[in-house]
């Protein structure tokens, strides 16, 4: 059962291309159970990069604000309501670009039931997001995501250290608990030049 999880490595100049599949989910939940010690040992990120938690540095902003109109709709909450955004960049230790830049949306009134789930000094969450999200009963049934590709801003194309010509991915997950409520909304940057986007679909025995 575990060879389902293993992550299949590309060699992409002086790094190896991190590959992002969607069977990371089911690996991600599988853990939130976990006792402190695995879920503290390895992380997503880990897992996609092939890199150890010791060569990875990991940088998290915590912002409370209003929703837009459009976030409101995709988290069927009012416009306005109150949301906790976070911003997450992690980069190999040692370099200046982070290996993508990731947005999470939570709705307050979820993130405000555990008080540490507004403290940023705690991240890198063991876990992650599944597990956060069990601190508080909720247990994800679905995760969707959107996979689009398009030119970087300016910004993007400075901060990730993009040489021109090189297109960025935007991944939009959408995490739904068991009763099919939209439980967090991220929106994920990757470099196309360090990163493979892999879908594999499990199909069942006739």
């Amino acid at each position: 059962m575990a060879n389902r999880y293993e992550r299949v490595e590309f060699v992409h100049g002086r790094h190896r291309r991190a590959e992002r599949c969607n069977l990371r989910h089911q690996w991600e939940k599988d853990r939130a159970r976990a006792g402190l010690r695995e879920r503290g040992s390895r992380g997503a990120t880990e897992r996609d990069t092939g890199l150890s938690t010791g060569q990875l540095a990991f940088h998290a902003e915590y912002e409370r604000i209003e929703a837009s109109e459009e976030l409101a709709v995709t988290l069927g909450i009012e416009p306005g309501a109150a949301v906790l955004r976070r911003t997450y960049r992690t980069r190999r230790a040692g370099e200046r670009a982070p290996l993508n830049i990731a947005r999470s949306y939570l709705p307050y009134e979820i993130a405000r039931e555990y008080p540490e789930l507004l403290d940023q000094t705690r991240e890198p969450w063991p876990g992650g997001t599944m597990h956060q999200l069990l601190a508080v009963g909720i247990e994800v049934g679905r995760v969707e995501e959107i996979v689009t590709a398009r030119p970087p801003t300016a910004e993007e194309a400075e901060e990730l250290g993009l040489v021109p010509g090189v297109a960025v991915m935007d991944v939009r997950k959408t995490l739904h608990d068991m009763g099919g409520r939209v439980v967090e909304v991220a929106d994920v940057v990757l470099p196309g030049d360090r990163y493979t986007v892999k879908c594999v679909t499990p199909l069942e025995r006739w």
